[in-house]
């Protein structure tokens, strides 16, 4: 039998970590898989996934150590640099035969460690789930990158992602494995009503276009027709909480746990993500009936039909106003619903998703 750990941030909200634990969730004979944090997950949202991971028996080896703050990664850095201990004894322990890793900062605590502990004799397989990496690591980036060349590890998660990591980092064209969610049953879909419900749920940082989402719904804080629901958490937390306060159609809160299981409580979920990989929460949205309100990049494009009517170039603020203002009003919310699962049931099942990595892992 094969022993794969899957090292992930933390346990926490995040795209990288549910695809970890969805291919963790495939349970075959030849494959033990268990999940192992980076940081320690110190929220509700890691008491969720910790007995969903229970329930559904998948071993999981918390971190000792929780980050608190993130400005420009040390903290971050400092955990990753402490973890060659930590592997050694869990190496040690249950010698795993594979360790696929999710994200940068696993990704470079994967490669300190073995550089430090090279008799660590395992397999290596890395996730790439971005179109951007290394963002303010510009030193380490290109020396993992080389890493995890030579030993082949690499996988992407969609055509955009493959693109950018060649034209980054050289080398061969790694292959692609989509990321899977599960397919729900028993969808209900409605005409749109007005107040319309429109979730934001994501991490409070650049990259998901947290400026101009502040800004989209400052423009929209006197049209009675839509509410907005801004969940998360992140470096730019203070910058939403200080422009949203006091709009009477805007709650804020924290990361939504069980987040699927709610996204019928909406009517839209917008996405003004400047880059993604393949956003797992887009494609969840999808298959349980939440049309998505996304700027047109890789990574969210990607997971829905062409001329996806409900979309906006370069984050242009007019645009999403456009959107708000003459599309959402008069647009067939029952047949956009209907097209997007569609998609996303043909391209993004979790089946296929846990066979393709399993294929990896067995050969």
């Amino acid at each position: 039998m094969k022993r794969v750990f899957h090292i992930i941030a933390r346990l926490d909200v995040g795209g990288a970590e549910s695809v970890a634990i969805n291919i963790a969730r495939y349970h075959n004979r030849d494959v033990e898989q268990h999940i192992v944090e980076l940081q320690r997950g110190c929220s509700a949202f890691s008491s969720s996934m910790m007995r969903e991971l229970k329930k559904e028996n998948i071993p999981f080896h918390r971190s000792w150590l929780p980050v608190k703050w993130h400005v420009h990664y040390y903290a971050d850095r400092l955990v990753s640099a402490l973890f060659p201990l930590r592997l050694l004894w869990l190496w040690l322990r249950y010698r795993p035969d594979i360790i696929h890793s999710h994200t940068e900062m696993p990704d470079m605590a994967l490669w300190l460690s073995l550089k430090i502990f090279p008799f660590i004799n395992v397999r290596v397989i890395r996730t790439i789930h971005n179109t951007r990496l290394w963002s303010g690591m510009g030193f380490i980036g290109p020396r993992v990158e080389r890493f995890m060349q030579f030993r082949n590890a690499n996988v992407a998660i969609s055509e955009g992602v493959q693109r950018a990591y060649v034209e980054k980092y050289g080398g061969s064209l790694p292959p692609i494995i989509y990321n899977g969610v599960r397919v729900p049953h028993g969808i209900k879909v409605f005409p749109t009503q007005f107040p319309a419900h429109i979730l934001f749920a994501g991490r409070f940082e650049e990259q998901k276009g947290i400026s101009t989402l502040c800004t989209i719904v400052s423009l929209l804080q006197d049209d009675d027709r839509y509410f907005f629901h801004i969940h998360g958490s992140g470096r730019l937390q203070k910058m939403v909480e200080s422009r949203l306060k006091g709009f009477k159609n805007v709650e804020t809160g924290g990361p939504i746990a069980n987040l699927v299981d709610k996204m019928g409580d909406f009517d839209y979920m917008i996405m003004p993500s400047i880059h993604e990989g393949l956003s797992i929460v887009a494609i969840e949205a999808s298959m349980n009936g939440l049309p998505l309100m996304i700027n047109h990049c890789p990574g969210l494009s990607d997971t829905l039909p062409q001329e996806w009517p409900l979309s906006v170039r370069d984050n242009n603020v007019e645009q999403w106003l456009h959107l708000f203002k003459e599309v959402l009003p008069s647009v067939d919310r029952v047949s956009l619903t209907k097209q997007a699962r569609f998609f996303a049931e043909r391209h993004f099942a979790l089946a296929t998703m846990q066979t393709e990595y399993i294929k990896i892992y067995t050969t």
